[in-house]
């Protein structure tokens, strides 16, 4: 499949940055580079500006007495701002304008005047951070202030995944009150979680654009509201559309969320603060259950599920709005620039995100397409999501499939069957655990390899967590459908499938960033569109499979499933990187030293270093930073 021009342009760009970007360098190095910076300013005569313009690709490079000395960290940070800055959408305010008003002529300049002569090279006037310790990077915040931000972000993705699942104790009563199936009314849960797969679309490219905070805090108002809307919900009807809806704005703390983290957290800290993230992510439809059956069985009634979940909601949306700051580094630069241009009255300060202009055409592409093109045309995405798929599913099928083991066998009231799910969070607790126990070891392969990741690294994990959670489907099977088997036989299976199911999903998403780099956002959109429909889907036959099959062969067949499904991390640890080498997407490492050099003298204009600046201004020592190692 040929290439869009987004595409190649990103591919091009990382190509290069192997060459210089990923360049072996101590940390105590102090790097002497040519900025936009060190140059002459808007003081200079015309004529200087013109003979110094149109050099290296329209940036200014010639240097002066003053060229800035610079620390790696701040090299890394501008590296990656820019980086991030490069995979946005509208991101080149020219191409965006020139595809759609390429064929109208440029219209007078009005007042009889004539067009104005060229102004500076603009790259002269953008902002960047300054040191390696500019307050202003969320990195440098102090860990206090880390600690609450993460543990706010935190309760707000909990309550998100929390609202998935507490629909499903109030299922029976719904039903009842609407005079409908279990089924029809198990949609309420499965049209939540179908929202998980939808939101991202607007999430995503939403934080990208305008930053963390704002969709944060406008999809908690909105959660909120869709809430309190099933709540008093007077037919069925209002009730799926608006469960809908909550789940589409829940989404984006599950979408957004992790890169706040990533923008907070350095290597050394990133691996604890995403796995407590993804702990919160999938403890959360594990806890409400319990919850849920106790609201259910009291006078309250089914609709205080929905009530519970908002309060909860607005609770997060206050914090959210008084609490949380904006973290993303580029948009982090707009606010430098605005105070900068109210100060200093030069209205041409400004920062690269200020340059973006969305193309409707490159949103698709970027947001619909791509997604999709790896989903279906890369073989690892392909399978990993298939296989995610699966095991997401069955995440959700438990909440039926826990019903007839401790409900039905067992005789159980429904909260009470909901406290069993504690198994299964006991053993998400230790595959936690265990990730973050085989960080020092993950730190010195990477240290040792140069802080270039490998992403095979990650499976070992993967395949032991496939393996736990297979043999936990056969332990809940077999030991659960006969009622003399003390309840707590098959509680303990949750142990070996909450511990595969956090080790699989942790581990297989970081595998996905590591083997994909900046097209890593569209390989995780793709794989979280393909599990959030397994989710919304496998409730819906689960009563189905296990009334006509039996608890023992229902969970056996989910046994066997998931055992064939093994297989697939062990081909990847074993050839992952000759998959990824015929791959037009993932990068297979830098290039060997001799072509590395041949490419920079084929630069003639260029000196050695500014061909390795320029390169990883676009996607080298940011990526690095930003993806290398990136989650654990």
């Amino acid at each position: 499949m040929a290439y869009d021009e987004v595409d190649r342009e990103v591919e091009e760009a990382e190509r290069d940055a192997a060459s210089g970007g990923l360049a072996r360098r101590r940390t105590e190095e102090i790097e002497r580079v040519v900025t936009a910076s060190s140059v002459s300013t808007v003081s200079t005569s015309s004529s200087e500006r013109t003979s110094r313009r149109n050099i290296s690709g329209g940036m200014s490079r010639v240097p002066t007495q003053r060229d800035l000395e610079r620390h790696p960290t701040e090299l890394s940070r501008i590296h990656t701002q820019r980086s991030q800055h490069s995979a946005t959408v509208g991101r080149d305010l020219r191409s965006a304008t020139k595809s759609r008003e390429a064929r109208r002529p440029l219209p007078e300049f009005g007042a009889g005047k004539p067009y104005p002569p060229p102004l500076p090279d603009q790259e002269e006037y953008v902002v960047e951070f300054e040191g390696p310790d500019d307050p202003l990077h969320a990195q440098n915040w102090s860990l206090k202030k880390k600690v609450l931000t993460a543990a706010m972000l935190g309760y707000t993705t909990m309550t998100a995944a929390f609202g998935s699942s507490i629909f499903s104790a109030a299922t029976t009563a719904v039903s009842r009150q609407f005079n409908v199936g279990n089924e029809v009314a198990l949609l309420g849960t499965s049209l939540y979680v179908l929202g998980f797969a939808t939101g991202p679309s607007l999430w995503a490219p939403l934080s990208e654009l305008r930053g963390r905070r704002l969709p944060i805090v406008i999809a908690m108002f909105g959660f909120s509201i869709f809430n309190i809307a099933v709540a008093t919900a007077k037919d069925l009807q209002t009730v799926l559309i608006c469960r809908f809806f909550a789940g589409f704005f829940g989404a984006c703390p599950l979408a957004v969320v992790a890169a706040v983290f990533s923008d907070m957290f350095d290597n050394r800290t990133r691996g604890i603060a995403i796995t407590l993230f993804s702990m919160a992510v999938f403890t959360g439809p594990l806890l409400a259950p319990f919850v849920g059956g106790f609201i259910v069985e009291s006078y309250l009634g089914w609709r205080w599920t929905a009530y519970i979940v908002a309060f909860m909601g607005f609770l997060a949306f206050t914090l959210d709005l008084l609490f949380l700051e904006e973290t993303y580094p580029p948009v982090l630069l707009v606010s430098k620039a605005a105070e900068l241009r109210r100060r200093t009255l030069n209205w041409g300060i400004h920062a690269k995100q200020e340059e973006i202009e969305v193309d409707f055409k490159e949103l698709v592409t970027k947001n619909f397409s791509r997604p999709l093109r790896l989903l279906f045309t890369e073989p690892i995405v392909t399978a990993l999501s298939v296989y995610m798929s699966f095991i997401y599913g069955l995440l959700y099928l438990s909440l039926s499939s826990y019903g007839f083991v401790f409900q039905g066998v067992h005789k159980m009231t429904p909260g009470v069957a909901g406290l069993t799910f504690f198994g299964m969070i006991a053993g998400q607790f230790l595959s936690g655990i265990s990730v973050l126990l085989q960080q020092p070891w993950y730190q010195r392969k990477l240290l040792a390899n140069n802080n270039v990741p490998v992403p095979e690294w990650r499976l070992p994990s993967v395949i032991a967590g496939g393996v736990a959670f297979a043999a936990g489907l056969f332990w809940f099977g077999w030991s659960g459908y006969r009622a003399d088997v003390h309840w707590i036989v098959p509680t303990l299976s949750g142990l070996l499938t909450g511990f595969g199911l956090m080790s699989i999903f942790l581990q297989a998403l970081n595998y996905l960033v590591d083997a994909y780099l900046l097209f890593a956002a569209s390989a995780i959109a793709g794989n979280t569109f393909l599990r959030s429909i397994a989710g919304a889907v496998f409730p819906l036959f689960a009563r189905y499979m296990y009334e006509a099959m039996g608890i023992q062969w229902a969970s056996t067949l989910l046994g066997c499933v998931a055992a064939a499904l093994v297989p697939i991390p062990v081909v990847f640890y074993l050839y992952g990187h000759r998959i990824r080498a015929k791959s037009k997407f993932a990068p297979t490492g830098p290039p060997r030293e001799e072509e590395a050099e041949e490419r920079v003298e084929k630069r003639g204009s260029r000196s050695t270093e500014e061909s390795r600046l320029t390169a990883a201004g676009l996607s080298g020592n940011g990526v690095a930073e930003k993806k290398g190692g990136s989650i654990v």
